[in-house]
């Protein structure tokens, strides 16, 4: 006799295990990659340094913070190059070429991600802007020191989120 219908289990167990075997997975995958041979011992060892990363992860990151999808960030991969591509020319040209006007500030953008693992990814993206870099949090901004406020800075940032959005989930706030 049965006690009812069989329970799934709670979404927070299930979210945990995913995202405990996406990252154990993916983790083990690289030290695959980074390893030049798949020797027995090579890969105990590289099943305990993944299993020890994982548990890392998910006390510093936990699942609820948010997810990936990794399709969609794949997708971002090429703009992600020609924009860092674009950053290192554009602080070279500025290094180089005394004359160049500059007009260094500060310029607060507010964000429609969380604090958690969606913000800090949208903080590094945009910080290979141009002559840009995060420099302050607040609860629902996050500040830039940039080479030159005068450009459409906070109009890049606008659309860096939107991009960033197709491909990440935020989660819960955190402190």
């Amino acid at each position: 006799m049965t006690d009812g219908p069989a329970r799934s289990p709670a979404p927070a167990a299930n979210s945990t295990m995913r995202a405990t075997l996406s990252r154990g997975i993916g983790l083990f995958a690289l030290w695959i990659v980074l390893m030049p041979s798949a020797k027995p011992a090579d890969l105990v060892v590289g099943a305990l340094a993944a299993a020890g990363a994982t548990w890392v992860s998910l006390r510093l990151l936990p699942p609820a913070s948010g997810r990936v999808r990794f399709a969609a960030l794949l997708a971002l991969l090429p703009r992600f190059l020609w924009q860092s591509l674009l950053a290192g020319i554009d602080v070279a040209r500025r290094a180089f070429a005394p004359r160049m006007r500059l007009a260094p500030g500060f310029v607060t953008y507010r964000t429609g991600f969380p604090r958690g693992q969606a913000r800090n990814n949208f903080a590094t993206i945009t910080s290979l802007m141009p002559g840009s870099v995060p420099v302050g949090d607040g609860p629902d901004t996050i500040e830039f020191h940039c080479l030159d406020a005068s450009q459409p800075v906070v109009e890049q940032m606008a659309e860096e989120e939107r991009l960033l959005a197709k491909a990440l989930v935020p989660g819960e706030r955190h402190g």
